[in-house]
């Protein structure tokens, strides 16, 4: 069949999309265009042009932060500084982590690498509790690997081999400009990847990941601390917080902390100092020289398939816009985003919550009173729309010296931030936080705070758009919205209670009988054929639960509208997942993404529901057919 021939019963990605895809253009610095993509480049051109006129002094914000950002964002521009520099900035962080030569010393200064971002033998953070979501927990898990998942290290994938001959490279390359000796320099190279090799055994993969109820691993200190000596816990967490110690550690990764010697012994210390030095060389570059800074971005960009970096006041834009995430945004929201657009999406999300209610009221396989659980949980979702009303305290605290390096000003600012971050384990949870900033395109919900976050930027067409029809809203962003609800009831999400705690609120019937529709949603996705892979259903189940849940909520509010349009509902949904993208982001996608294949997001969901085959008279002729009894429904 040809492409011009694609009939929407057969193909409904292809026959909304294909004349996109025949002449849409993957920008040389990105891996992908497409739906989300191109609302983002939007934003960023529009974001650029501000923050030049502000840097040029032609426009001024009355948000005190941004003056923070876009010093910065100068101090990125200022090349010819960043050339004449070099690598001289990095070398006593990388001298510090050279001078540790034994677990004692490590031990002396951990608490310093944490806050500097210099990497330990273990992560560590502070995080929501999952059984008390009022309070944080200090969380513990095993280090970061060097490729995308734990199953590229096996000997029949050659991806993996092929992505660590160009790490390897790229970090030799690196490594030379380093006062090592040539001898060392091999040695440092030799021992990282053997170090990573060590790890990649232990550490969860990103399968294992996508069930993050499952990271909720209490422990005492002392248990942990019998599993990860000589690395010395007790004095981390004392050195943090003092007399304020938790006694409690929520392991993340159990496997990486109880088999902690498998990589991380008194014999092997040098090969983790080793390993330590080349990955803060490797993270550092980018704040140094142009030629450092494009070097360290290799490997990334043999990852995602990417030809080229960003021109440099893209990249300044993109890192001011990151390290103040939310004045940037606050500001993005204050000055593009409607009102108007604002109080009309408020109201469709009411709407859906309200529908949501009455489908799982409506629902065959739940008892009443989960029934009543369930519509409890719904009715407490908290709605975080467009941006915050104000920029937090903690904004205003991160900043740098003018005549500090580019370099100085990150490792500043990440401290400040870290610090922050470690803090909060003494402080109650703070629920009006965002998940989000304003100016980022994308949507969240939190089953820790049971909230749901759509920053402005996301409210845009074809998502949203006062002068699209209702059907065309109800398929782009109101299939959004029903999708980031329908998390609170995914495998993940249904584990946790209105408030945000891990909490089992279901009858075991009834839990068996969602379980068992979530095992059939696993298989409908599970094997597909896909660019020489095949679909994980198990990676990507949650978000096609919520996928199925977003479409059946907005589909039955469709039935109310006076004048339903369903060819517009269900091709403005597709016209959503559009992406064209490069081969090597594909690859990665399907191999860490807990997200389907756009194109089987558009396509695999319509299936399950009836007003499709209404709206195309699709039969069972047609390659979008799917026989009644195999149709899911869960919510």
């Amino acid at each position: 069949m040809s492409e011009e021939s694609i009939r929407i019963q057969d193909d409904l990605y292809q026959a909304v999309n294909g004349e996109w895809l025949k002449t849409a253009v993957i920008p040389d610095d990105r891996p992908m265009t497409g739906g989300f993509a191109e609302l983002d480049q939007d934003v960023e051109k529009i974001m650029m042009a501000d923050f030049k006129a502000f840097a040029d002094g032609e426009k001024t914000s009355d948000i005190p932060e941004m003056r923070y950002a876009v010093s910065l964002y100068k101090k990125i521009l200022d090349t010819e500084r960043r050339n004449k520099e070099g690598i001289t900035p990095v070398l006593p962080v990388l001298e510090k982590i050279r001078s540790v030569k034994t677990p004692e010393d490590l031990n002396n200064v951990a608490a310093e690498f944490l806050l500097n971002d210099i990497d330990l033998p273990i992560q560590a953070s502070v995080e929501a509790d999952m059984e008390n979501a009022e309070k944080h927990s200090f969380i513990m898990l095993g280090p970061p690997i060097i490729l995308p998942d734990t199953t590229y290290y096996a000997d029949d994938n050659p991806a993996g081999a092929q992505l660590l001959a160009i790490y390897s490279d790229m970090a030799s390359k690196l490594l030379s400009y380093t006062p090592l000796s040539e001898d060392e320099q091999k040695k440092y190279l030799e021992d990282t990847l053997a170090f990573d090799a060590l790890v990649a055994q232990k550490v969860k993969s990103q399968v294992e990941w996508s069930e993050y109820y499952k990271n909720h691993n209490p422990m005492s200190v002392d248990e942990v601390s019998s599993y990860v000596a000589p690395f010395d816990i007790k004095k981390l967490l004392c050195d943090l917080y003092g007399s304020n110690s938790p006694d409690t550690i929520i392991v993340y990764d159990p496997k990486a902390i109880k088999e902690m010697n498998g990589y991380f012994t008194r014999d092997n210390f040098d090969m983790y100092i080793h390993w330590a030095y080349v990955r803060a060389l490797i993270r550092s570059a980018g704040c140094l020289s142009e030629t450092l800074a494009s070097l360290s971005k290799t490997y990334r960009r043999a990852l995602t398939g990417v030809a080229a970096d960003p021109a440099i006041d893209k990249q300044a834009y993109n890192v001011a816009s990151m390290m103040y995430s939310e004045p940037v945004g606050v500001y993005y929201g204050r000055t593009y985003f409607g009102e108007e657009a604002k109080k009309d999406v408020v109201e469709l999300v009411k709407k859906i919550i309200e529908t949501y209610k009455l489908r799982v009221r409506k629902n065959t396989f739940l008892a009443e009173q989960t029934k009543d659980q369930a519509v409890k949980k719904l009715s407490t979702i908290e709605i975080k729309m467009g941006y915050p009303d104000t920029v937090k305290e903690f904004w205003s605290t991160l900043v740098f010296d003018e005549n500090d390096s580019y370099f100085d000003a990150m490792c500043k600012l990440s401290s400040i931030r870290n610090k922050y971050a470690l803090d909060r384990l003494l402080k109650p949870v703070d629920r009006t936080e965002w998940a989000m900033p304003g100016h980022m395109v994308n949507a969240c919900y939190n089953p820790n705070s049971n909230d749901i976050t759509f920053p402005a930027a996301i409210l845009q067409k074809p998502f949203y758009s006062i002068k699209q029809s209702v059907s065309e809203n109800l398929g782009g962003i109101g299939a959004v919205i029903g999708h980031e609800i329908s998390h609170a009831f995914d495998n993940n999400g249904a584990k946790f209670d209105e408030r945000g705690n891990l909490k089992d609120w279901w009858t075991e019937d009834d839990f068996k009988a969602f379980n068992d529709l979530t095992k059939d949603m696993i298989a409908q996705f599970d094997g597909i054929e896909y660019h020489g892979g095949k679909v994980n259903g198990e990676l990507v189940v949650s978000e096609n639960i919520a996928d199925n849940g977003g479409m059946g909520v907005t589909l039955e509010i469709m039935h109310t509208l006076s004048d339903p349009d369903y060819q517009s509902y269900f091709k403005n949904w597709a016209r959503v997942w559009c992406m064209k993208a490069k081969e090597e982001y594909i690859q990665l996608l399907l191999s860490v993404d807990v997200h389907s294949p756009n194109v089987l997001r558009a396509n695999m969901p319509p299936r399950n529901f009836g007003e499709w085959y209404d709206a195309f008279d699709v039969t069972e002729n047609d390659k979008m057919y799917l026989a009644p009894e195999k149709r899911i429904s869960i919510w």
